[in-house]
């Protein structure tokens, strides 16, 4: 008989370590399924307002907060009356401070004239000695009134190097190349405002310029169909001296074909989304999107009207009131409102702003744009272009300020809005001065390239 071996038996201490090795994986998925629920749970539990300004607040801190477009007066810049005081405007030094502005594009504007002697020696020296007078302005702040509170920054790495200091960075704008004048002084004139500390400057403003239809021909017609062949040769040489070509006041043909000249980046650096306020001086989706595809910025404005647009009906009625007082379009309504711009006689204001009242009570304007409708232009652009190719800007003290962000001292109010919207501390740097001081930067290292050619 065939005996029939019986298979032995393993040690127990073995069955058991062989059991734990079995479940040691399942009981590991387990620990991490419940590591990563209470994660989602802690991710998910919504913090308190306090933690909220808490974070915003660290993070306003800690990023550089630039706003690319605040307008002067130059009467503001002397012994007796200057930035270190708390003047009535929107842009002030004290004002920065409280409001954790770092740094401000600070303008030298020109109106565009209109006049029999607009496009003359005459009246082009008369553009050229205004300009003058606002970038001798702006210097003197820096180097006599405060020269202990801010400095001035020609170069990105300027603007970080002087925040790092725990100074204030002043940098200058041209709104309106009308000063550079004709051909025979423009192109060494554009030199000449980069030496003055010129970093951006647009072509046009309200009316067209030598050099460039402005947005205001949607309604009043055109003059070059874009840029003028002397504009062209300005946009060259920008390029070639290290000026960003800004096209916020410019018309949209202008645009187009100033980035069919450059070399580099460009900016609009105070304009809104057209998609969501109908304005002419603010940019539709193929403007967006030509602007990304040149690796330049949008920086967005707080300006009122260009966040939040009038009815036709009320747009209607400020028409008839042009033409009523024969009121071009480059002369300002907002501007009329403040003071009697140039020339515009005392009575004849005290006649608009009549109208002006009958105007507001029968065809009421909107309400007024808060920071929250600023933050709506924001998230379009950002969606539409990317978080890379958009900025911030005021347009303090030449008709900007909203509800929430009136002044300088109100700065902090757009960082605790971009934060309720969940951006990053890396995003809302980008936002606030990341993305204009990379085109800054690409601008002067494009101008370096084209200058060791010559």
């Amino acid at each position: 008989m065939k005996r029939t071996r019986r298979p032995s038996l393993l040690p127990l201490a073995l069955v058991v370590a062989l059991a734990a090795a079995f479940q040691a994986p399942t009981a590991f998925a387990d620990q991490t399924n419940s590591a990563n629920k209470a994660s989602a749970k802690a991710a998910a539990k919504p913090i308190s307002e306090e933690q909220l300004i808490a974070k915003a607040k660290g993070i306003h801190q800690r990023v550089l907060t630039l706003d690319t477009h605040n307008d002067i007066d130059v009467n503001n810049f002397a012994f007796s009356r200057n930035y270190t005081q708390e003047l009535e405007n929107q842009v002030t030094l004290p004002k920065m401070i409280k409001g954790g502005l770092d740094a401000s594009f600070f303008i030298v504007y020109t109106n565009q004239a209109t006049d029999a002697e607009a496009f003359t020696s005459v009246g082009y020296k008369r553009a050229y000695d205004t300009a003058i007078n606002s970038f001798e302005a702006i210097h003197r702040m820096t180097t006599v009134l405060a020269p202990n509170l801010i400095e001035f920054a020609r170069t990105a790495d300027d603007v970080v190097k002087i925040h790092a200091k725990g100074k204030k960075v002043a940098l200058i704008g041209v709104e309106n190349a009308y000063p550079l004048g004709d051909e025979k002084t423009a192109i060494k004139r554009v030199k000449e405002f980069y030496d003055r500390g010129a970093r951006y400057m647009s072509l046009a403003h309200q009316g067209h310029s030598q050099l460039s239809d402005s947005n205001t021909g949607e309604a009043i017609g055109w003059k070059w169909n874009g840029l003028s062949p002397l504009g062209k040769q300005v946009i060259s040489e920008m390029n070639r001296v290290g000026i960003m070509v800004d096209i916020s006041h410019p018309s949209k043909e202008s645009m187009m074909q100033s980035l069919q000249i450059t070399k580099a980046p460009i900016i609009a650096s105070h304009s809104a989304v057209r998609a969501l306020a109908d304005a002419s001086r603010n940019l539709d989706d193929e403007q967006l999107l030509a602007l990304k595809a040149n690796n330049g910025v949008a920086q967005i404005v707080a300006f009122n009207t260009y966040l939040k647009t009038d009815s036709a009906e009320r747009r209607a009625a400020f028409a008839a009131l042009r033409t009523e007082f024969k009121l071009g379009e480059t002369v300002s309504l907002v501007g009329i409102r403040r003071g009697a711009p140039v020339g515009i006689s005392e009575e004849l204001r005290e006649q608009v702003l009549k109208r002006l009242a009958e105007i507001d009570a029968k065809y009421p304007a909107p309400s007024r744009a808060t920071v929250k409708d600023f933050v709506d232009h924001i998230d379009y652009a950002v969606k539409k272009i990317g978080i890379d190719h958009v900025g911030i800007s005021s347009d303090f003290d030449g008709g900007g300020g909203i509800e929430g962000w009136n002044d300088a001292s109100e700065t902090f109010h757009v960082t605790l809005e971009l934060v309720r919207r969940g951006y990053s501390e890396e995003h809302i740097g980008k936002l606030w001065s990341g993305n204009l001081l990379r085109v800054m930067a690409d601008v002067e290292k494009v101008a370096k390239q084209l200058q060791a050619k010559k």
